[in-house]
């Protein structure tokens, strides 16, 4: 499940760590947030490194839609409930500083963007109040939205909010452009180099702990999706989410505009230039990570809805990403602990980080330099009005209660000898052990079915071939190593691989 962006992907390969060196800020993590805070941050003199623990662009940034949009589905109406309309507006001001900013960066350095629409549409009657609202929201937000009643698009739809002038990129050429442009500043980019922790050491420095050495800092930027330390406890404030993606050739019109749908199942759309013509791409069909009974027939079903609608859709590829909500509805801009400046992090885009991801840098790059943008206090990590979310945060917190509950009681009463079919991972109880058994390759695996980061179980990704925790959306290869944190280590093995 190889993302489209990565097909012509000019992305040289960079060197891990060499242990021993000190910097004024290290960001971890080699995304859309990290390298544009590597970028402000050298442009202003200050001494900094990335370190990224695969490759740039091999997380969430690399997999997404790639829309540069104000309008993003129903956020507006979402952030209305729970917040102001001026907590809103500032949200707005901050992603449209954000775009603005990805926009200029992206005409200096030659990195093509297509100007389109942006469409929030009703695919049932049902959805239709879903619209309005939006569109409510984004003009009370100051945005010049418009309601649209009829699409000229032919899947089913009731409608829709419209935004004029939106923009979408390849974003692995974007990440591209910005990884060289932080070297050019004489600022290293580690690759290959997986971050284990960040401790307190002599006179307020900061040793940030890797699998290849340890490297010191007066600030840590933590770029990470979700953050990597537990500190301040951002995993139970976020939910973590995995959607899919297809990429079809079409011998029919593709829609030019980019569209979202208003409600579940999301139905995401966008079209995308190639070296061979343009394709379309359709997205949606999220849940949050391990909590599905089959990951294969959410991309199925996306396939399936494509070829209804567009009769001559064609399956070029297909991948999935994973992104995180924020239980307050904001994003979680600032420090890691509240009143502590050195490890600051930015996180809980909601599936639309290439604005926010953005806006995120331009708020942390200020909080080390002095100077703040005017909306910062919106994406704040830590706001007087948090309160206001507890009871989304208790409701998510349930379900990772149950997750874990259920998880071990399933363990414990299932045990066989079983290997597992090609392609396939079963999670059984061996003796006293939880244990997560999958043959890939013709290659059997035992490793601990017990997620290190909080002792989840893991569950089998039929889609993925991976091994994913239903708690906090820690996700492990068939082997056992490390995908996605907030885990920072790898899945135990229990024996050796063996030929199935």
């Amino acid at each position: 499940m190889t993302p489209l962006w990565l097909n012509d992907a000019e992305v040289p390969a960079r060197l891990r760590l060499t242990p021993g060196s000190r910097f004024d800020t290290v960001v971890i993590g080699g995304g859309l947030t990290g390298l544009v805070t590597a970028l402000l941050l050298a442009e202003s003199g200050v001494q900094v490194a990335v370190v990224e623990a695969k490759r740039v662009g091999a997380g969430t940034t690399g997999a997404t839609t790639g829309k540069i949009s104000l309008l993003q589905g129903t956020r507006a109406q979402q952030i209305r409930k729970r917040h102001s309309v001026g907590t809103l507006r500032d949200y707005v001001a901050a992603n449209r500083e954000g775009q603005q900013w990805l926009l200029r960066f992206c005409a200096e350095h030659g990195v093509a963007v297509q100007h389109q629409a942006a469409l929030t549409y009703a695919q049932s009657e049902d959805e239709i109040g879903k619209v309005r609202a939006e569109f409510d929201a984004t003009r009370a937000a100051g945005l010049p939205t418009e309601l649209v009643d009829e699409l000229d698009a032919p899947f089913p739809n009731h409608g829709a909010v419209r935004l004029a002038d939106q923009a979408q990129a390849d974003p692995m050429a974007v990440l591209a452009a910005l990884a060289a442009q932080v070297e050019s500043h004489a600022a290293p980019i580690y690759e290959s180099t997986t971050v284990r922790g960040v401790h307190s050491g002599h006179n307020g420095e900061l040793t940030v702990e890797t699998e290849h050495g340890d490297l010191g800092a007066r600030t840590v930027v933590l770029a990470t999706g979700t953050p990597i330390l537990d500190r301040g406890g951002f995993f139970a404030r976020l939910t973590a989410q995995r959607s899919y993606l297809a990429a079809f050739r079409l011998d029919e019109p593709i829609p030019r505009d980019m569209y979202i749908s208003a409600g579940p199942p999301t139905r995401s759309m966008r079209y995308a230039p190639t070296p061979d013509g343009d394709v379309l791409l359709v997205g949606g069909n999220g849940h949050p990570v391990g909590r599905t009974k089959s990951e294969r027939a959410k991309v199925d079903d996306l396939l399936s809805w494509t070829r209804t609608w567009f009769p001559t859709a064609q399956p070029m590829q297909e991948w999935s990403a994973q992104d995180y909500s924020p239980v307050g509805e904001l994003p979680y801009v600032g420090p890691l602990l509240p009143g502590r400046e050195n490890i600051l992090l930015g996180t809980g885009y909601a599936k639309w980080g290439l604005t926010n991801g953005v806006a995120a840098a331009l708020a942390l790059a200020g909080r080390i330099t002095g100077k703040s943008p005017h909306w910062a206090d919106a994406l704040a990590s830590w706001r007087p009005n948090e309160i206001k979310a507890l009871p989304s945060a208790a409701l998510a917190n349930g379900a990772v209660a149950q997750q874990l509950t259920t998880g071990w009681l399933r363990v414990t009463t299932h045990s066989s000898d079983q290997v597992p079919a090609e392609g396939c991972g079963t999670v059984e109880r061996h003796g006293l052990r939880p244990t997560a058994t999958c043959t890939v390759d013709g290659t059997t695996t035992e490793l601990s079915a017990v997620c290190p980061h909080l002792y989840g179980i893991v569950r089998w990704n039929d889609a993925e071939r991976s091994w994913d925790c239903p708690l906090h959306g820690s996700r492990f290869a068939p082997d056992g190593t490390l995908l996605e944190g907030p885990a920072t280590n790898p899945l135990t093995p229990l024996s050796p691989p063996r030929p199935s």
